[in-house]
Parts: C-alpha cells; structure tokens; sequence
C-alpha cells in the first residue's frame, strides 16, 4: 500500500508530506496529507480491493458524490483527482481530495464528552443534510429487505413503513465532523427512510444527554411517524454491532432506545 501510495503521488503531481500517514479499517485504505504541484494543502487516499470487487457503492462512493453534491457551499471536501491502478490482481483507487485543516469533533464514532457548538453549526448541519436529501440517486444505503429482516429481529416491532425515502450521506457520526461544519467520508451514501442522518447522529449521542436532546430539536423528523422507520433502523444496526463485540458502551442506551420504540 505504501508503495502505491506513493506512485499515485507521482502520477498525479502531488508531495506527500511525511510522517502523517492513516490507515482504514483492516488496512483497506491509506491516507496522507500532501500539496500540489502549485502548493495547494490536499488530501491523497489509497484505497484497495481485489480487482473482481473494484466496483459498485463503496468503491464509487467519493466520485460520484462530488458529481452529485460538488463541495455543498464549502461543507463537503471537493475531490480533485482520481487515479486508478491494477497490479497483480488487485486493484487501487487514488481520491486526491480538499485537504481538511480543521480536526474531527471525536476521534470516536460515539461522542464522548458533551458537543459544545453554536447555534448557526448547528443550522449548517441541518441545511447540508436536507440538500443532501433532495439529490436524486439511484445509489442504496437500507434497503427494504434487511429492515424487514432486522427491524423485528432485533427491535422488536414489525419494520414501520416507510413514508418516504430520502438521499443520505448514511454515516453521520462524531468522527466524521468538524468546526467549521465540514461532512467527511462519503462511500456509503444513497437512498434511506428520511431522517436516516439524524437518527444515526444521535444514536451516536446517546451517552450525552444534552447532545442527544439537541439532535432531537435540530431534526424534528425524530420522534415523528415520518422518522420511526428510520430510528428503528438505526437502532437495529447499532445493536447488531454490539452482538458482534462492537460499540459495547452503546448498548444500554441502545436498549432503551429500543424499548422506546417499541411503545410508539
């Protein structure tokens, strides 16, 4: 990886700057800051995969959010480049994208400690979102088939209809924001029950109360017959990761969350 990571820096003119290198999940994926040829502070990511498996949402996910969204008036880190390569059987992906100064608000998926932000943060968010929601995609982050499934399983209650589906970035978490109100990771998104982002927000909220409560008035769609399809998604996913040894501090909120659901 490092290796062609470092060819793709050459293939698309850019300096990697050392010592400041990221790895994804199981080493699928690695990332630097560099500078263009011009100077410009920018971010080169690698990412892997047999070369059979070089295809489909994952592995489109950034390209064809920015066809879609472009940079969403500054709140999306605008992709700059693409480069592809195969070797050996396997294929890789270089994103070279708006590098990002500001840092993440949690190194954590889970918040850990109460979100002290302001008002008008707070209405970006919101804003982004419902932009985020009214693209048109043929792109599918839930679909029907699995909240059937999962929804009575782990919930408890039959999956709730959905109202209306709605475009989402679909992994709205604390590792993935900063301030300045910037939305990062865009490999998953696609069609979901609408409010599908702000239930995953707070799911992520849940062991801080005063953040939980402001995601519910930022995103009245929580709480409502509109959004129950989506909670009831969300709270189904996050427990089947705590059945897999993950996200193990969640699980009493997530219960209780569930039990809450069960009475609506």
């Amino acid at each position: 990886m490092r290796a062609y990571h470092a060819h793709t820096a050459k293939a698309l003119d850019v300096q990697v700057e050392p010592g400041a290198e990221f790895w994804g999940w199981a080493g699928r994926t690695l990332g630097a800051p560099a500078r263009t040829a011009t100077g410009v502070p920018a971010w080169l990511r690698l990412v892997s995969a047999p070369e059979d498996k070089a295809s489909g949402k994952l592995w489109d996910g950034a390209l064809e959010a920015q066809h879609a969204f472009g940079d969403l008036d500054g709140h999306r880190p605008a992709l700059l480049a693409v480069h592809d390569a195969v070797d050996d059987g396997i294929a890789y992906r270089a994103e070279l994208s708006v590098r990002v100064e500001d840092p993440v608000l949690s190194d954590d998926p889970v918040l850990q400690h109460e979100a002290q932000l302001p008002d008008s943060w707070w209405n970006d968010l919101a804003g982004t979102l419902e932009k985020v929601a009214a693209v048109d995609t043929g792109r599918v982050a839930v679909r029907q088939q699995y909240m059937e499934r999962a929804i009575p399983e782990v919930v408890g209650i039959p999956a709730p209809a959905v109202s209306c589906w709605t475009t989402a970035h679909a992994d709205v978490h604390w590792a993935n924001l900063t301030e300045p109100l910037r939305l990062l990771d865009w490999e998953g998104w696609g069609m979901a029950p609408e409010g599908f982002d702000a239930a995953t927000l707070y799911a992520y909220s849940l062991l801080q109360p005063d953040t939980a409560a402001r995601v519910r008035v930022t995103f009245p769609v929580l709480g409502s017959p509109a959004g129950l399809a989506a909670e009831a998604t969300v709270c189904a996913q996050l427990l089947q990761t705590v059945a897999r040894g993950d996200n193990l501090i969640l699980e009493g909120p997530l219960r209780n969350w569930a039990e809450e659901l069960r009475r609506r």
